[in-house]
């Protein structure tokens, strides 16, 4: 079939269009600068991992919001029973709720429809509708005001809307550069920062709800004593002394106006000088003028930072928080006014940091084995089909730059598993390849001449390309919708790789073959290997050997489960929450020492694991008792033990996953794995017929439970990795299941009346050597990656080379047999139900 010139035209452009997309990703930032007027295509984004930075996510606390909301109803309702001359000691908080008891029906008469109008209405529902922030009924003599379910939604809406403005302005005010502030979910903050390696302070400035307010203490009540009415009792935020303060705010830190770093002019140590509004500064000489000799205290999130005796008054609106800051401390704390206090606390559930030098030896190592993996696949293409195998090398370069540019294109980040995802793309976009050449080879057997081979070749190719794509897309989408972080940079370049593979091997690849066809003017289209005519495989039985082939592999899975259980698997911090750090020295580290060091925090179980030759050591230590901020406080004892005992040691990475996030992204995982499967079957039955779709799933469950069965056994880390491992396993075992079922349905049609055990067997026969070829060329890409991609991918790598292997084999052996007693059952079964139904039939 002729490709028209507009077609051609339109390839071109989309090549050219991708390849110049891609150009920015590989010049220094030099030479973008100089071209920038030329190409208007932005580089790749670099993820945290590859670049080095900090990942926290943050989370509105839904009950502190209630709680605060609460607190301010309850002052609106006594608002309004003083105005209306009602008793306002009768409303407090009940629960979840606001109640006010007015016995008098004239008092309840006159307060009812005023409490009624704090209702107001929030949030839209259906087709423009509203609902009311608040329900207030009246039951006897007590009046309820209920938050409703809108109120609360709209109460966090506007607080996350709130804090990430809040959380923009703080960050800015510290510097750091090219900042990623973003909402996720309903009431979480994703912050990433790039080359900020210790988050320290950071996750201070981001965690503190900066509630200042300025207080007067209460000099005739006795610390050690509790606390009378309108009095609290507050520890000092360094000093460790406690403080008698009054309840009553006497100036609120809303009044503030600015807030910025100085200098003592008589200690030269760091302070804080800030200063109110107009009506704040009123407010601050009337108190210093009516309370001069008394101490003033001011009050950042119930801890009082300092309590200066007011000398003199002070009319200029204008003051200073003086303390044991350091300048950093002072930074902070200046920021933190500044930018306002956040409507609601925030908790950091889930904390990643990576060191610049980890970042850099992961692009580097990245890089390494990518063009590893990639000279093994052309190497082998090169080897199966000679001269032709250096057109699919060429449809695999343009798959290569165009899957970097469009990654450009849509503002992507490339994380390291992002990078594993392009190196198992370039293997499986061989596949496509290996389909076609296979096709042709057969037309060519037949009989057919060159330019009919090419294209009955590509054709019948096409529909099993297409059907094998697809069900490995089920899986990456799964993946990329209830992954995260660089999981999900993994599922965006595997999607994007099959994609354009569909581009480059089916379009591409076809013209080019085409064009040499045409110009070399062939009558015949041969594609032997380097070594000359490829030889024939020899015809095998596979279903005489189906009971032990099947005996085998039940064998093998029901070993797995059985090391499913005992000694389980090895889940890292991903679903069982936990600290993990990475630290690095210049000499060998002690570990005995630094053993002995964390084993004193008392921190439950610590594990020590020893690489890069002696110098660096990888601790991970259990999820703590209580809630994220139990985390935070374990991860600073941790590094402040770990640079006792190693002086010069640096944090290349630290990771703190909470239990809220664990336990979401185990549910996400395998909730995504079930899901896939069940999209598989869906897909397979709609495209082919039942039993081939119950043969796949059953044939798919048992290349699982293998390959967890070898997570396991090895003791790899089961992580949010090995998830996408297993589910572009998955992908990968169904797309090997289609090429096989394709032709045993291709054959159907052929061979009506053949005894269906041995069309099976001729069809494996038919495509076995593509089943073998495609599994080397996808272990291939990986081998490198598993052997130098250290730690980060390792537990990719590994069980997807097994899933390879184990995915082939079962195409090949155990597929097979299970379609065929599967339609032996329903043959059986249909010839009964018509035999019961005849007349006369024998009872059964």
């Amino acid at each position: 079939m002729r490709t028209s010139r507009w077609a051609v035209l339109a390839y071109v452009a989309i090549i050219i269009f991708g390849c110049l997309a891609a150009v920015p990703s590989v010049l220094t930032p030099a030479m973008r600068e100089q071209f920038a007027s030329v190409l208007p295509f932005k580089p790749v984004t670099l993820g945290l991992d590859l670049r080095g930075g900090s990942h926290l996510v943050l989370e509105v606390d839904g009950a502190g919001l209630q709680k605060a909301r609460l607190n301010s109803l309850l002052d609106d309702t006594r608002r309004v029973l003083r105005g209306e001359r009602v008793s306002a000691s009768s409303a407090r908080i009940s629960g979840n709720s606001v109640t006010v008891n007015v016995t008098d029906p004239a008092d309840r008469e006159k307060v009812l429809p005023k409490l009624q109008e704090l209702a107001a209405p929030v949030g839209t529902v259906g087709f423009g509708g509203s609902a009311p922030e608040l329900d207030v009924t009246a039951n006897g003599d007590v009046i309820t005001l209920d938050m409703t379910e809108a109120g609360l939604a709209d109460r966090m809406t506007k607080a996350v809307e709130q804090s990430l403005e809040i959380i923009r302005n703080r960050v800015d005010q510290v510097g750091v550069a090219e900042p990623l502030i973003q909402r996720i979910g309903s009431n979480r903050i994703l912050v990433q920062l790039p080359g900020l390696q210790d988050p320290t302070r950071l996750r201070e400035l981001l965690g503190s709800t900066a509630q200042m307010s300025f207080h007067m203490l209460d000099q005739t009540v006795d610390i050690t004593q509790p606390a009378p009415r309108g009095v609290d009792i507050l520890p000092g935020a360094d000093d460790g002394n406690k403080y008698p303060v009054e309840s009553r705010i006497a100036i609120s830190g809303e009044r503030l106006e600015d807030a910025k770093v100085g200098f003592d002019q008589r200690t030269n140590q760091p302070v804080v000088d800030f200063a109110f509004d107009s009506l704040g500064a009123r407010q601050f000489a009337d108190i210093t003028r009516e309370n001069v000799g008394r101490p003033f205290a001011i009050v950042l999130d119930g801890k009082v930072l300092t309590a200066p005796v007011i000398n003199e008054p002070i009319l200029g609106g204008r003051g200073q928080i003086s303390g044991n800051f350091t300048v950093e401390e002072a930074t902070v704390l200046s920021a933190l006014l500044r930018s306002g206090a956040l409507p609601a606390p925030l908790t950091i559930i889930e904390e990643r940091s990576v060191g610049p030098n980890l970042g850099s030896d992961s692009i580097r190592m990245g890089l390494y084995t990518g063009l590893a993996g990639f000279g093994l696949v052309v190497t082998l293409m090169i080897v199966l089909y000679g001269a032709w195998g250096m057109i699919a090398n060429a449809g695999l370069v343009l798959h290569t730059i165009m899957t970097i540019g469009v990654l450009g294109l849509i503002g992507s980040t490339l994380t390291l598993p992002g990078i594993a995802g392009i190196i198992l793309g370039i293997g499986m976009a061989v596949d496509a390849n290996i389909l076609i050449n296979a096709r042709i080879r057969e037309e060519t057997e037949a009989g057919a001449g060159a330019m009919k081979a090419l294209d009955v070749g590509f054709n019948k190719a096409y529909a099993t390309i297409l059907d094998s794509n697809v069900t490995t897309l089920a899986g990456t989408v799964l993946l990329f919708w209830l992954g995260s972080g660089p999981v999900r940079g993994f599922a965006v370049t595997m999607m994007l790789g099959i994609i354009i593979s569909m581009f480059t091997s089916v379009t591409v690849v076809r013209l080019l073959m085409r064009e040499v066809v045409v110009r070399r003017k062939m009558k015949k289209l041969e594609i032997p290997s380097l070594f000359g005519r490829v030889p024939h495989l020899p015809t095998f039985s596979f279903m005489k050997r189906r009971y032990q082939a099947i005996g085998f592999s039940a064998f093998l899975s029901i070993s797995s489960v059985i090391l499913f259980f005992t000694p389980g698997l090895n889940y890292g911090i991903d679903f069982i929450g936990g600290i993990q750090v990475e630290a690095v020295s210049k000499d060998k580290i002690d570990l005995p020492t630094l053993r002995h060091g964390l084993e004193e925090l008392n921190l439950g179980e610590v594990a020590l694991q020893d690489f890069g030759g002696g110098q660096s050591v990888l601790i991970r230590v259990q999820r703590q008792p209580g809630g994220e901020q139990e985390q935070t406080a374990a991860l600073n004892k941790i590094k402040d033990a770990v640079t006792k005992a190693i002086p010069d040691s640096t944090m290349e990475r630290t990771e703190v996953v909470g239990p809220t996030v664990s336990g979401e992204l185990a549910r996400s995982g395998f909730l995504a794995v079930g899901l896939a499967m069940v999209a598989i079957l869906l897909y397979i039955w709609f495209r082919f017929e039942w039993h081939f779709a119950v043969g796949a799933i059953a044939v798919l469950l048992l290349d699982i439970t293998k390959t967890v069965g070898f997570f396991a056994l090895m003791g790899i880390d089961f992580n949010l990795t090995a998830i996408a491992a297993l589910l572009t396993m998955i992908g990968y075992s169904v797309n090997d299941k289609v090429v096989v079922y394709d032709r045993m349905r291709e054959n159907l049609r052929k061979y009506k009346s053949m005894p269906f055990s041995d069309l099976i067997d001729m069809s494996i026969n038919q495509v076995i050597a593509r089943c073998i070829f495609t599994s080397m060329a996808t272990a291939l890409s990986l081998v490198p990656m598993a052997i130098w991609g250290g730690e980060a991918v390792r537990s990719f790598a590994w069980p997807m080379i097994f899933g390879v292997i184990v995915a082939t084999t079962s195409s090949i052996y155990i597929g097979g047999p299970i379609l065929l007693f599967l339609s032996r059952w329903w043959k059986d079964r249909e010839a009964s139900r018509s035999g019961a139904q005849q007349p006369g039939a024998p009872a059964a």
